[in-house]
C-alpha cells in the first residue's frame, strides 16, 4: 500500500511503513506543508493513496462525500511520536489481515495498553 501521513503525524511513520515493505510520504516532506484538508484528501485520491491522519473530524466529512477513495486511516488519539510508531504498527499488521482499505475507514484507538480498532464502510456507514 502507499501512504501520504499527514504533518499532525510524526514523520517517523514513513519509516515505519517503508520497513514493512510499504511505501509512504509525509505531507510536510514532499513540498506540501500547510496545504488545506481537501487539497491532501485530493493529493490522496490522485496518488491512489490509503491516507493516514490523526485529524478524524474533518477527513471523515471530507471522504464521506466521495464516491469512490482508497482509503482512511485515522489514528485516534493525540499521542507522542513513540506511540504513533507503535500504533501504526498495529495498523499495518490489522491490514495485513483485512487486506484493501477501498472506501473503508480503520481506525485505530487505545483502551489501556491494548490497541483497539475499528472498520467501516465510508460514505454509506458514516452519519
Amino acid at each position: 500500500m502507499k501512504f501520504p501521513i499527514d504533518e499532525c503525524l510524526t514523520i517517523d511513520l514513513v519509516a515505519v511503513a517503508n520497513h514493512s515493505g510499504h511505501e509512504a510520504q509525509h505531507i510536510a516532506h514532499v513540498g506540501k506543508a500547510g496545504w488545506k484538508d481537501w487539497n491532501v484528501a485530493r493529493h490522496a485520491r490522485d496518488g491512489d493513496f490509503v491516507l493516514v491522519t490523526n485529524n478524524a473530524s474533518d477527513f471523515r466529512r471530507l471522504y464521506a462525500g466521495r464516491l469512490l477513495h482508497s482509503g482512511l486511516v485515522i489514528i485516534v488519539p493525540r499521542i507522542n511520536r513513540m506511540e504513533q510508531r507503535r500504533l501504526f504498527r498495529g495498523v499495518l499488521d490489522e491490514l495485513a489481515v483485512v487486506g484493501e482499505l477501498i472506501n473503508r475507514v480503520l481506525e485505530v484507538d487505545i483502551d489501556g495498553d491494548e490497541m483497539t480498532f475499528s472498520l467501516y464502510d465510508l460514505p454509506t456507514d458514516f452519519p
